[in-house]
């Protein structure tokens, strides 16, 4: 039985009313909020968004039907940081501990901490988590026990159901955590999860390489779950290990299932599927449905979720009062630790549209995100040139209720309402762009990258990194959306008006930047 949920990452949310808009408190008739939040899925790897290859339809038909931005951000170009500021309205380089976190780091979001789901709970909202976390788990004073109660974590934030994976699918303990605890574990087989050294005697992918489904690089080459080789050694809880191919529908099963408890009460879904993150180990009856390899097959895989959760809330009759938003955590990568053939099957697919890079970036493909949001009949069809950035969610729900921000909540969200309801094309005046702990800005139509380094993956276990000099590099994305043409000195003055609110947000940040090592990055 799921308790008390309401997270669901396609932000189900009143989204726009045609002529005016009237805030809502939480009661009855408040709307619901579904926040669908897709991994690794880049600008262009939609339909409406250009994408070719792999079927959207779901999620196309929700466009057409709502509102498509072309100027929305995640904060960061990792997934960590960038749940971490959607989830509290910070930017993540303000926490240390926001960088991509193992799988068995604590909890990061201090309990003390506001975030949209303890607001919303606060404010008689059921909440939940379904999905990837990744935001670390127990606590920094003591090591986590993986057999017992694991806690603090998404409860002791807002959520008062969750059905979660501790980080990634590629990283131990791959299991299933439901309300603090494990899910299907034996007693009499413990689970011991270490970053550093080998634990137990598990294959792993050096010594058992022809166990594996897919290949995998040194990184992923530790202990083998499911025929997959993970990041990370884990040994005991072989009844409780989730299996790849079934793991989008076992999400699925349970945020309908909320759906189905919550139905006659506000609720707010964080629904964070792992598609289309690594490993891409994909159900036969999604395998080969794409002409991309199996990273197309995971976006079918996530359009088809999409397309029966919406099915769903209108069989309960709340689809009409449901606002849902969709989006994705960062930008899109091909090749991240297996050989699936996402690199040799892209063919026409631009994952990242128009845009430079994509994860781990600082170029648009980083962080310009796609971002979809619906709520029938209160919604005019519509695409948004308005810049907008997912810190800005909090501070926009609160909006929504008619509910005072907690104090010492969400410092850098704004409210963009208007704009995410389309009644206004315009948003927040300027975006942050953080990857591997450098930052950008960008402001209209002007983007300025500070004095540092750009780092990118580009082919099989390639890593490019771009130096960048002083003052900087700055690019006029409406005439060059791929930042190719660098006009830093034939534009001191905007130059400086760009690096100036880098000054302001994060002085450390504005000058002389370098990324950290990768294992201190998570790698």
């Amino acid at each position: 039985m799921i308790r008390a949920a309401g997270i669901f990452f396609v932000v189900a949310v009143p989204l726009l009313i045609a002529v005016g808009f009237v805030p809502m408190k939480a009661g009855a008739e408040s709307p619901n909020i579904i926040v669908i939040y897709g991994d690794d899925i880049g600008y262009g790897d939609f339909g409406c968004y250009g994408g070719v290859g792999a079927d959207t339809a779901n999620i196309d038909a929700l466009a057409a039907s709502g509102i498509r931005f072309t100027s929305a951000y995640c904060t960061a170009a990792t997934c960590t940081p960038s749940r971490y500021s959607l989830l509290t309205g910070e930017y993540a380089f303000r926490n240390q501990s926001a960088r991509i976190l193992p799988g068995n780091a604590p909890l990061i979001i201090s309990t003390q901490r506001p975030t949209v789901a303890t607001f919303l709970r606060d404010n008689g909202y059921a909440t939940a988590l379904v999905g990837k976390w990744h935001l670390g788990l127990g606590s920094a004073e003591s090591p986590l026990d993986w057999n017992g109660e694991i806690a603090p974590g998404p409860m002791e934030v807002g959520f008062e159901y969750s059905f979660n994976m501790a980080a990634t699918a590629d990283r131990v303990p791959s299991v299933y955590i439901e309300n603090g605890r494990v899910v299907g574990l034996d007693p009499s087989d413990p689970i011991e999860v270490n970053y550093e050294t080998m634990v137990g005697d598990e294959p792993t992918g050096v010594s058992h390489p022809q166990m594996l489904k897919v290949q995998a690089d040194e990184q992923h080459s530790c202990t083998i779950v499911n025929g997959v080789s993970r990041i990370g050694y884990m040994t005991g809880g072989h009844s409780a290990r989730f299996k790849d191919e079934d793991m989008a529908d076992t999400y699925l099963n349970k945020a309908i299932e909320f759906v189905r408890e919550h139905k006659d009460d506000p609720f707010f879904m964080y629904y964070a599927p792992n598609e289309n993150h690594v490993p891409r180990v994909i159900h036969p009856r999604f395998a080969g449905s794409s002409s991309l390899g199996p990273r197309g097959d995971a976006l079918a895989v996530f359009d088809w979720c999409i397309g029966r959760l919406v099915d769903e809330l209108k069989k309960a009759g709340v689809y009409e009062n449901t606002l849902i938003v969709i989006s994705s955590d960062n930008g899109p990568v091909l090749f991240d630790g297996y050989w699936d053939g996402a690199l040799e099957r892209q063919g026409d697919h631009k994952a990242a549209g128009p845009f430079r890079g994509g994860k781990y970036s600082r170029w648009e493909g980083g962080t310009r995100m796609p971002l979809i949001v619906s709520w029938p009949g209160k919604v005019t069809p519509h695409v948004s040139d308005a810049i907008i950035s997912q810190v800005d969610l909090f501070a926009s729900i609160a909006a929504l209720i008619e509910k005072p921000m907690p104090v010492d909540a969400g410092a850098d969200g704004q409210n963009v309402l208007p704009a995410l309801l389309g009644q206004s094309d315009v948003g927040r005046d300027y975006v942050i762009q953080e990857a591997l702990t450098q930052i950008a800005v960008r402001k209209g139509d002007w983007k300025y990258i500070p004095p540092g380094s750009v780092t990118e993956r580009g082919g099989i276990g390639e890593w490019k990194e771009t130096k960048v000099d002083e003052p900087g590099l700055l690019f006029h994305l409406s005439e060059d959306p791929a930042e190719q043409n660098n006009v830093a000195d034939q534009y001191p003055a905007k130059l400086e008006e760009l690096r100036q609110i880098i000054v302001d947000v994060a002085p450390e940040k504005a000058t002389g930047n370098k990324n950290l090592d990768k294992k201190q990055l998570g790698f």
